[in-house]
């Protein structure tokens, strides 16, 4: 029963859908298993860029049944505009599944996200204001509602009642806005956005089983990344689900004896959207970092936002290793490095002194902590056209075999440009 975890081990943004779409080449199904339309991602065909939020990456094959999971926070109105979207472009999205037991993204989350951070001031988290945490909070505490929930009107009603009761109160008296009307929403939910869904919810652990027990492969997909998971990532400037491996277990209704293989992404360099620490961040107006975001495109496909860049952290990687039980890495970006005299390392931190090999477990250690970092030459070669690993230049190699060295985990893949075919195999040293 061959299943596959594709994971992101940084902050996010490594390049995963185009991995994503790489694999699923082999793969009967695609699994989403968490996370919600906080999290783009692009992938470029035949010259055609597709950025997409919700719908698995498997969508644009025509053999893939893509399934979004119940741990999955679904905007249905952002869902079935992302499915217009891919209509329009040729793509065919009947074969999408959506899980009952989702929870809904509805309005009230996304005005209580903005107001939330905005009364942070100082201290925001960076989220995106799409309600994604909101969302996942009133799951916790079972005030959520499911996508299930569209099918029976008469129990939509009565939860969304229940649910704006409270909302109300803290948007009016907490906040001083106007209170969200429940005969407009349900109108609007039961209607037309009800008519579009019910098409595409089923028991989406039933389906996934059924394809593990028929040996068909499967392949799940996760949002955001390792350090943006909420267990195990700097909080608390995370995200509000476990995009590591794991997460894929209960967000996909799936046992960890299906799991074998988990496909770490990770970029050649480091970037991070939002606040929170960042050991070998290159501050604006730092020349290299510039040089990455310009020439990575280094902004996000959802905000816009400029992220920040870095240096590749083994650190944090060695975390990530650890954290999601990796078999193997694929590497990202590695053409954006391709004009720098050199390239850096951060090995080790520097936290008052002593030396860490290892994520300090405690968050004023992380905050305090210093690159102890490692420099290479550059191999100044395009490497956009390269096919095989012996095109690489000596450089780009030891480059690779010096992060292969430090993670301790296999870089399988490299990619060398954003489109669907530019990447090497690559024989691990």
């Amino acid at each position: 029963m061959p299943a596959t975890i594709v994971v992101g081990t940084q902050w996010g943004d490594e390049g995963k859908g185009k991995f994503t779409d790489l694999f699923a080449k082999e793969m009967s199904m695609v699994v989403r298993y968490q996370g919600g339309h906080n999290a783009g991602h692009t992938l470029v065909v035949d010259g055609e860029s597709f950025a997409l939020q919700l719908v698995p990456s498997g969508v644009l094959y025509d053999h893939i049944v893509p399934v979004i999971g119940n741990g999955v926070v679904v905007d249905p109105v952002v869902l079935l505009a992302e499915v217009d979207m891919l209509t329009a472009k040729g793509v065919d999205c009947s074969r999408l599944r959506v899980s009952g037991n989702a929870h809904l993204i509805l309005p009230y989350h996304q005005e209580i996200d903005a107001l939330t951070e905005r009364y942070l001031g100082k201290n925001k988290l960076g989220t995106t204001k799409r309600g994604i945490g909101p969302s996942y909070a009133d799951k916790s505490t079972r005030v959520g509602i499911r996508v299930q929930d569209l099918l029976d009107p008469k129990i939509f009603r009565e939860k969304l009642e229940a649910v704006l009761e409270d909302k109300n109160q803290v948007l009016t008296r907490v906040y001083n806005r106007l209170p969200f009307d429940v005969d407009e929403l349900a109108e609007t939910y039961l209607g037309e956005v009800r008519d579009r869904m019910v098409p595409y919810v089923t028991d989406t652990v039933g389906l996934v089983h059924e394809a593990l027990e028929a040996g068909q492969h499967v392949l799940f997909e996760g949002a955001q990344a390792t350090f943006l998971d909420l267990d195990h990532g700097t909080y608390p400037f995370v995200t509000s689900s476990s995009p590591t491996a794991g997460g894929a277990c209960t967000g996909a209704g799936v046992g960890p004896r299906h799991i074998d293989r988990v496909v770490g992404i990770a970029k050649a360099y480091i970037t991070r959207v939002g606040a929170g620490p960042f050991v070998t961040e290159l501050p604006e107006g730092d020349p290299v970092g510039d040089h990455l975001v310009d020439v990575g495109h280094e902004y996000g496909t959802n905000t816009g936002r400029r992220r920040r860049p870095g240096w590749f952290d083994a650190v944090m990687m060695r975390q990530a290793v650890r954290v999601n039980s990796l078999s193997e890495i694929a590497l990202t970006k590695l053409d954006v490095l391709d004009q720098l005299d050199e390239v850096s390392v951060c090995v080790a931190y520097d936290v008052d002194g002593e030396r860490h090999e290892t994520l300090p477990y405690h968050q004023s250690d992380l905050h305090r902590a210093t690159p102890i970092c490692e420099t290479l030459p550059g191999w100044k070669t395009d490497l956009t056209a390269m096919t095989e690993p012996g095109d690489l230049p000596v450089e780009a190699r030891n480059y690779l075999d010096f992060l292969e060295d430090q993670v301790r985990c296999p870089i399988s893949l490299v990619g060398v440009g954003p489109g669907r075919e530019q990447f090497i195999h690559r024989t691990a040293s």
